[in-house]
């Protein structure tokens, strides 16, 4: 019997083909939006979480506050210097302390130019090989830079490729960064980093000489001995730089965090961006359950007679009640396939876009079938619910008003 409800509502669905498409509209356009929304604030949440990959729980951050976007310490305008350095060092539990620099520099080769980040490597092996493994770099091809390299640098696995400049890089190549040729002696694997794979490591000395910079340092990565206590540690060197700077407590031009505290930040912000925009779609869908429940009044009002007749022959008014309840949710649930179906096209789609323009893999998108099934399941109750009332409305009439009418 419950089969017979089914074919009978899908009749009723196809009789009226346009109004039914029309109303599925507001319900899959909900759900796409939904769909590849979601999917693309998950494949956003991993790309930016992996580019803090590099740090480790043993390691703190060291900056002043910043003006704009871009690498660590890179736009901020007072800098740190020897004696912020001397001032870390000092603080009781920290191993080592490492200063770098980033700055951007325009880059020839093959007479075409571009702009890339320029990052310090120290010219102290023992530094360099911390920075080496704390950056997680690997060589693919080349080698690594020493204390004794001069007028060499590594570069990341993006800027070699061809549609950079051209021309594709080769280890033993040169390049001009503004002006003073550099030969290339490693290129880096690629990393799950952004700005590692765009970006140009040279030795701390060779950059200074380069920018004309003296006693400055965009950030200092700080080593702890336990990483258990590097939360403690990090509020011993922000009290030490409080006073060393007279600052008050909430006041600070500097920052100081964990990798913990990084993450947490980025995760945060995502979050309420994945709030806004699932508020967002939600609208969509409330639309496309008014014009469910729209369509299935209307329906009730042009069927009076059906109804009626089904009644006279001996339809009880749970199965009217049925038939209709059938019918909106019918609805509902075509148009969270179509909408699915969509928002996972829309997702990869942008994902493919984005990647393109940028060269890169940076957006991924996965399919997520909780939540595939997820709206889909939401769409057919939202069609059952936006129905019952005009269900319940049909399956009252009596015959004899029914005919009336």
């Amino acid at each position: 019997m419950k089969k017979d409800y089914f074919i009978l509502a899908f009749g009723n669905l196809k009789h009226r083909g346009l109004r039914s498409w029309l109303t599925i509209l507001g319900v899959f356009i909900g759900i796409a939006a939904v769909v590849a929304l979601i999917t693309m604030g998950d494949g956003l949440r991993t790309a930016i979480t992996a580019q803090f990959s590099t740090l480790s729980a043993d390691k703190l951050s060291i900056e002043n506050a910043g003006t704009g976007m871009g690498p660590p310490g890179s736009t901020v305008i007072e800098k740190l210097n020897e004696h912020d350095i001397e001032i870390i060092s000092g603080v009781n539990g920290v191993e080592e302390v490492i200063p770098r620099l980033i700055r951007t520099a325009k880059v020839e080769f093959n007479k075409n130019i571009n702009f890339n980040y320029l990052s310090s490597l120290s010219n102290q092996d023992k530094l360099a090989d911390f920075m080496y493994d704390y950056l997680n770099l690997k060589l693919d091809e080349g080698s690594l830079l020493k204390s004794t390299d001069t007028g060499k640098i590594i570069i990341g696995s993006e800027i070699g490729k061809e549609e950079i400049f051209g021309k594709k890089i080769f280890v033993g190549n040169k390049v001009l960064i503004r002006g003073k040729s550099f030969e290339v002696i490693g290129i880096l694997k690629k990393s799950s980093s952004v700005i590692l794979n765009n970006m140009i490591l040279m030795n701390e000395e060779d950059m200074k000489e380069l920018l004309n910079i003296d006693d400055e340092y965009d950030i200092i990565i700080a080593k702890v001995y336990d990483s258990n206590q590097a939360e403690e540690i990090a509020e011993k060197i922000k009290e030490e730089l409080r006073k060393d700077r007279d600052e008050e407590l909430g006041g600070e031009d500097f920052s100081v965090q964990t990798s913990l505290e990084s993450i947490s930040s980025v995760n945060t912000i995502l979050n309420i961006i994945n709030l806004i925009v699932g508020g967002i779609a939600a609208i969509s869908l409330i639309v496309g359950g008014i014009g469910i429940a729209n369509t299935m009044y209307t329906s009730v009002l042009e069927r009076t007679k059906e109804i009626g007749t089904m009644k006279a022959i001996g339809a009880k008014n749970k199965e009217i009640l049925w038939i209709f309840v059938i019918e909106s949710g019918m609805l509902g649930l075509i148009g969270g396939i179509i909408g699915a179906v969509l928002g996972i096209g829309l997702a990869f789609g942008v994902s493919a876009i984005a990647n393109t323009a940028m060269g890169s893999t940076f957006l991924s998108v996965q399919l997520s079938y909780p939540l595939i099934f997820g709206s889909i399941t939401f769409a057919f109750i939202i069609g059952l619910f936006s129905g019952l009332t005009p269900a319940i409305q049909a399956s009252k009439l009596k015959p004899v008003e029914a005919f009336r009418r």
